[in-house]
This record gives C-alpha cells, sequence and structure tokens, in this order.
C-alpha cells in the first residue's frame, strides 16, 4: 500500500495531483492519470489533499467523507501514485495568497514540477485563486500546470455532491456508477445488547469511524467481508431500532446470511447493494421477527452466485479505480454519521 506522508516527509521533486478527491470518482480520476499515465522521469507522482475539510475549520460544518484518507490509499495504488500527502488545513494555510501558496507549499515543501487540477479548482485565501490564476504563477516558477475539463453525465456534472446525494436517497447503483467501483464502508465489532439474538437474527454491531458519509437509513441486501474472507450475504439495518428500543440512537447491524461467525473485536467491511425498505415501526416483536425473515428472503434472492463472484473479483486486488481528483463538493452535508 502506497504511504500517506506529511508535506515535509514526502519524497521530492513531485509531479502533483492536487485537491480535495472526495470518492475519487470518474472525474476526479482524469486528473490523476494525467500526471500518473506516463510519469516523468525523477518526479514522484503524488496526490496532494488537506485535512480536515476547509469549512470545517472556517464555518464549523462537518464535513463526512466518502473516502477517509486511510481508505484513499488503496485506491490510488492501482494509479501508480507513489504516495498520498496530506497539507494540514490551518488557519494560517487559509490565509495564504495563491502566489504564497504556491511558493511554499508547491515549489518549497513539496518541490513540484507539474501539477494538475480540475477547472472548478479553487485556492488561496478566500478561495480567490483559480486554475487560471494557477496557471500564471506555476510559469514564474518554471512550474507545468495541466488543467482538466468537467466530466459530464448527462446534464449533470459528475460531482462528489451527486454522489452523496444519490447515497442519502438509498440510490447504491447510480453512487456505483459515478464512483466506477462499489460503495463500501467498514467499521469494528462490537458487543451489543443481543437482541437480535433473541428474535433468533444475531447481528454483528459495528463502530463506525464518524467522519464516513453512510447512505440513507433503512434495511439493505448487502455483501461483508472480515479478515480476508470471501463475500458474505448479509443484511443490513442502518438506523435506529423503533420497535425494540425507539430511544437508542442509530447503529449499524449486520446479519450474515447462512452463516454463523463470531465477529466480535474484528474488522467488518461492508457493500450495501439495495435498499429494502425504509425503517418502520412494528407492533410486535413477533412482526419485527416476520418482516427480517422477509427481509432476508428478499436479500437472497438479490444476492446471486453471479453477485458473490464479481465482488470476490473486485476484492482480489483491492478496491480500485481505473482511472483519476478535482473537488471534494463544496454543498453542505447532507446527513450525519448515527
Amino acid at each position: 500500500m502506497i504511504p500517506l506522508r506529511s508535506p515535509q516527509d514526502a519524497l521530492t521533486p513531485t509531479a502533483v495531483a492536487l485537491g480535495s478527491f472526495d470518492g475519487l470518482h470518474q472525474g476526479h480520476q482524469r486528473v490523476i492519470a494525467s500526471i500518473a499515465a506516463a510519469p516523468t522521469p525523477g518526479l514522484v507522482p503524488t496526490v496532494v489533499s488537506f485535512w480536515p475539510h476547509p469549512r470545517e475549520l472556517l464555518h464549523g460544518e462537518p464535513r463526512l467523507r466518502l473516502d477517509l484518507p486511510n481508505e484513499k490509499l488503496s485506491l490510488l495504488e492501482p494509479f501508480g501514485i507513489r504516495q498520498l500527502v496530506l497539507v494540514p488545513f490551518t488557519r494560517e494555510l487559509s490565509c495564504l495568497t495563491p502566489q504564497e501558496f504556491v511558493e511554499r507549499v508547491l515549489v518549497g515543501a513539496l518541490q513540484c514540477r507539474e501539477v494538475a487540477v480540475g477547472e472548478n479548482f479553487r485556492f488561496g485565501v478566500n478561495r480567490c485563486g483559480d486554475a487560471t490564476a494557477l496557471a500564471a504563477i506555476g510559469a514564474l516558477h518554471g512550474l507545468k500546470v495541466s488543467v482538466l475539463p468537467m466530466l459530464w453525465d448527462g446534464s449533470e456534472r459528475v460531482s462528489s455532491s451527486r454522489i452523496r446525494r444519490a447515497l442519502a436517497a438509498g440510490r447504491i447503483a447510480e453512487a456505483g456508477r459515478l464512483l466506477e467501483r462499489p460503495y463500501r464502508f467498514s467499521g469494528t465489532v462490537v458487543r451489543g445488547r443481543r437482541l437480535g439474538r433473541t428474535l433468533g437474527w444475531p447481528t454483528a454491531n459495528l463502530e463506525v469511524d464518524g467522519r464516513k458519509f453512510l447512505p440513507q437509513e433503512g434495511v439493505y441486501a448487502a455483501l461483508a467481508w472480515s479478515h480476508g474472507s470471501g463475500p458474505m450475504a448479509a443484511v443490513m439495518n442502518l438506523g435506529p431500532q423503533p420497535t425494540v428500543d425507539p430511544l437508542a440512537p442509530s447503529a449499524v447491524e449486520v446479519h450474515l446470511l447462512d452463516r454463523q461467525i463470531e465477529l466480535e473485536g474484528r474488522e467488518l467491511e461492508v457493500q450495501p447493494l439495495a435498499l429494502l425498505r425504509s425503517q418502520q415501526r412494528f407492533e410486535s416483536l413477533d412482526a419485527l421477527k416476520a418482516q427480517i425473515g422477509q427481509d432476508a428472503e428478499q436479500a437472497r434472492t438479490l444476492i446471486t452466485d453471479s453477485v458473490l463472484a464479481a465482488a470476490l473479483a473486485s476484492s482480489a486486488g483491492g478496491i480500485g479505480v481505473r482511472e483519476a481528483p478535482a473537488d471534494e463538493g463544496g454543498d453542505a452535508t447532507q446527513q450525519q454519521n448515527p
């Protein structure tokens, strides 16, 4: 796996794809490919991003991510990228002029010789700099700047914001199409109250990083992996438990279909496949138990052998993307994690 580095520890000199790149969707992929597909000899193909999101620091807005930094590492490796550099977004950095940003960060710290951005890239104090400004400033420092056009899908551009909207509406297939890979998340299995066992449907309760963007609450057909296992058919409940405990906080619960494995303390990776139904309250535990049985049967029907084979193939080489970033979506947060 490629390393995650600070600007001070980065391998230099560099060819840089610059942006937030949340989701590494099709539009992002073209930017990364432009510096990694045919790397210039002597330059280290590098993705440079920022942490935390500028809006978190400047406006106090929580920014949930489609990909957390450690998830980006395996996604970037198939491109030929050799390092992911996270630039700490601080008050001091936010006050730099575009000229100062290029001189201190790109030319100074990273010894950048080539940089690629999307045409909607903005930088510098109050986002006053754009791709045109970057090209002009770069020319003064002998910096080759490539500006990649926006990628459109029908009448709407491909963006991180659009993927978030699809996930927030439970449209998993649309999100996967825009990402060009399955949407997945992971968490550590923690001990719950074991209420599922009393209903005959034991679940693994996942503790998911609170910075990860999760899809719409509801019940999903899903696949799950643990410690290098093949894909396992599952039903996932994302959200509260209105019948069992209406006051309990939202949770991620995964029931493996026709499998009994002790998962407590393990890392479980989950790929939602399709939203089966929204959250609802049942009049009795028996009614809830019967509905879970229907959910499981519907999930079995959706999760065919071909689905499992495709999931196994996509996992064999890591969860990769085909080609590569520009914006991370400057939209307001659509959803908070449980």
